[in-house]
């Protein structure tokens, strides 16, 4: 299984970036893919996660803000985030189970995670 994020960078606080999750290897129909950050100095913490459902779940602090995507076709998992505030500054991970989540996916229920991108928000 290979997870390969793109489309991190830099912005203003207010602004918008998009992520994407390239993956390969890895069936996603009745699994769960999620999006995880980790701050300088902080333990990494779930983002959003969704299902080939559908079903979708957001931590508190992005929801509203953030939106979590996947086209089948692509084998792509996008992470939409607007209105960008400096704590959301991070490494952003894509991460992939190979289970269902109901839930918002905890850091140890991922089986696969990519190698991360850097998001500043200034």
């Amino acid at each position: 299984v290979q997870l390969v994020e793109s489309g991190g960078g830099s912005a203003q606080a207010g602004g918008s970036l998009t992520l994407s999750c390239a993956f390969s290897g890895y069936t996603y129909s009745g699994h769960c893919m999620a999006w995880f950050r980790q701050a300088p100095g902080k333990e990494r913490e779930g983002v959003a996660s969704t299902t080939s459902d559908g079903i979708t779940n957001y931590a508190d602090s992005v929801k509203g803000r953030f939106t979590i995507s996947k086209d089948s076709a692509k084998n792509t998992l996008y992470l939409q985030m607007n209105n960008l505030k400096p704590e959301d500054t991070a490494m952003y991970y894509c991460a992939a189970a190979a289970l269902f989540c109901w839930r918002l996916l905890s850091e140890r229920a991922a089986d696969y995670w990519g190698q991360g991108t850097q998001v500043t928000v200034s």
